[in-house]
């Protein structure tokens, strides 16, 4: 995933720099670029900005006012050519702070270390698939297909519009593997996906022509599962 950053620096060879630098970062997209800080915050209050290299001297309004003034919803890289400003940007929490003339190579670690926090605050994204272990081979099972997985003694059995899948497979690890917003456990031996219901009444879910009950033990995250996905 691309992270969306602008660059806030009234300088035209640093800008041209900086703007360079980006451009070599594939994991960058410049949305735009500003020399004063007043354009910046209209701009940010109405786009996706994950990231702001930011100059502190910007004439009426610095770099540091506008830190200290408002609360950022991105991270900021501060850009400089005076080495006091240091310790006030980390007071500030800023990510990282570059003295100009920064080379390439220190742009590069502070676009990292940038894109390793907006990995961390960003969820994984959720599977499409699973793999799970039939007779001696992993058959892939695409998660839109299912429609119900069925217990059968030992074995579960993974019901698609298409085919039906067996195996030794637990519903405690189809649980751990599936997130809760697809699939709900609503009985010992079912777990159903949300989305293919069909009906619901008196305590039946009719789902591809077969009639699931919900028992007692599921019933209330199941109901509250179905109200979830359906606001």
């Amino acid at each position: 995933m691309k992270i969306n950053c602008i660059i806030v620096e009234d300088e035209p060879l640093a800008l041209e720099r900086a703007k360079d630098y980006v451009s070599k970062l594939p994991f960058l997209h410049l949305l735009a670029t500003f020399d004063n800080a007043l354009d910046t915050l209209v701009f940010i209050k109405s786009n996706p900005v994950d990231l702001m290299f930011l100059d502190i001297h910007l004439g009426e309004v610095s770099g540091i006012q506008l830190l200290e003034n408002t609360t950022l919803p991105c991270q900021v890289i501060l850009t400089t050519a005076y080495h006091e400003y240091a310790l006030k940007g980390y007071e500030l929490k800023v990510t990282d702070y570059l003295l100009k003339p920064y080379s390439f190579e220190r742009f590069l670690q502070a676009a990292d270390r940038a894109q390793q926090l907006f990995n961390q605050k960003t969820p994984p994204r959720e599977p499409d698939f699973i793999f799970v272990k039939t007779e001696n081979r992993l058959e892939k099972v695409v998660l839109a297909d299912v429609l119900y997985i069925e217990g059968m003694g030992d074995y579960r059995c993974i019901y698609t519009a298409q085919k039906r899948i067996l195996t030794l497979q637990t519903f405690t690890e189809f649980e751990q593997q599936i997130p809760p917003n697809l699939l709900c456990r609503v009985h010992k031996s079912y777990i159903v996906a949300i989305g293919k219901i069909d009906t619901i009444e008196r305590e039946r879910i009719k789902i591809g022509g077969k009639v699931i009950p919900v028992s007692a033990t599921y019933r209330d995250g199941f109901y509250e599962q179905v109200q979830r996905v359906s606001k």
